[in-house]
Formats: structure tokens, sequence, C-alpha cells
């Protein structure tokens, strides 16, 4: 089972929590999907999307948990990203890790797995 990753601001992440569902951020219900990364991208939308900021989690997602309104859909330099057609039901989240902040205003990323 593939796992999928969204960084979120944790304050965002805790109202999810108390909801029971996450919709998404602004950028997300503006584009009318979910942006997630895979391992392997979320560092590049960490210092693209994130840089400087502090206060955030990285949300590992089983992807297989989402089903059809999970799309894999071409983004930056053609790569496919996985964008997620609907909220997220907080079902399918396996871990909520802290993306550490670094005085340079990059992030630490943690090892994730695919």
């Amino acid at each position: 089972m593939p796992t999928i990753y969204k960084i979120c601001p944790a304050s965002a992440w805790r109202e999810a929590e108390r909801r029971g569902i996450y919709s998404g951020s602004a950028d997300d219900r503006r584009d009318g999907f979910i942006h997630f990364s895979t391992p392997v991208q979320v560092a590049e939308t960490a210092r693209k999307h994130f840089f400087g900021q502090t206060g955030l989690f990285l949300i590992a997602v089983e992807a297989d948990a989402l089903g059809a309104a999970l799309r894999w859909e071409p983004s930056r330099g053609g790569a496919l990203f996985p964008h997620l057609y609907g909220d997220l039901d907080l079902g399918a989240v396996t871990a909520v890790l802290d993306l550490r902040a670094r005085s340079d205003g990059g992030h630490d990323i943690p090892e994730l797995t695919a």
C-alpha cells in the first residue's frame, strides 16, 4: 500500500481532527482537489510552497484507502502527483509527523516510506 504525504499547518490539522475530516487548504479548495506528494516529491514541495514556514505537520496517508477520488496527474516537470478530489477521511491517515523548520528556512524531512 503506497503512502502519500500532505504538508499542512498544525493549526489546520488540529481543526481537521476536531471536525473529523480535512477539506484542504485555501489553495486546494481553489484548485478543486487536495494536493499530495510522493515520498520523493515532499522535499521539493516543502521548498517550493512552505519555505520559511513553521508549525507544519507532514501527514502520511494510505493512498489505496482513498479509492477512485485519488488521481495521479502531471504537474512539475511532467511528474505525476497524487490529487484527491474530495475531502480526506482521517481514517486513511497513518501518521502525523512534525515538519521541523531549520534556521535557513528549509525543513528537516524525515525518512519517508513509499
